[in-house]
């Protein structure tokens, strides 16, 4: 009984965060727009009620709290599992195959050898 009456607590305190939230979001939205994008890309200024329905659509397409952080962690994760059910010689072919596509650290590829640039 005691977690259920915390709980209530909990939910009477959150609701009117949430709402101020989302009223402080819009109208953040709606200054950034108006303070922005008519004088560069010369659209329109919009409302109050135009920029709420604006962080509406985008948390229906771009979804709720999982964005793209949701994925590169799910990612992430992934990637320290697989490195960690590896071999030294599994994680040294890794290394030099991604080293061969991407062309090694900063840019320089892997197959320059130093003392050839080093002669230049």
């Amino acid at each position: 009984m005691n977690k259920m009456k915390k709980r209530i607590k909990l939910g009477i305190l959150f609701v009117p965060i949430f709402i101020g939230g989302v009223f402080l979001f819009s109208l953040l939205l709606m200054s950034l727009w108006n303070g922005i994008l008519p004088a560069v890309l010369g659209v329109k200024a919009i409302s109050f009620w135009q920029a709420m329905g604006i962080f509406a659509l985008s948390k229906i397409l771009f979804g709720f709290n999982h964005g793209w952080g949701g994925r590169r962690r799910q990612w992430k994760q992934g990637m320290e599992q697989r490195w960690s059910n590896m071999t030294p010689e599994e994680r040294e072919q890794f290394q030099n195959e991604w080293k061969h596509r991407c062309g090694g650290r900063w840019g320089i590829n892997s197959n320059t050898d130093a003392s050839t640039t080093a002669a230049e």
